[in-house]
């Protein structure tokens, strides 16, 4: 099982993460992307860490 979080200080709200995500559990709000899905629905596959160039997604596992 895995978990995403997203670092709100690091975001630039440029939306590539929530494009991204396979999972559909990411969304943009107030211009940052967020969690709005359970974030253990996360699948691990970290295509939100590779795609954001600011570094604000964390995949870890549990």
């Amino acid at each position: 099982m895995y978990m995403v979080t997203i670092d709100a200080e690091k975001c630039e709200g440029c939306g590539e993460c929530v494009d991204a995500c396979p999972a559909a559990i990411l969304e943009m709000v107030d211009g940052k992307a967020v969690v709005t899905g359970s974030e253990t629905d996360c699948m691990g596959c970290e295509t939100c860490v590779v795609t954001c160039p600011h570094g604000a997604p964390q995949v870890q596992e549990l």
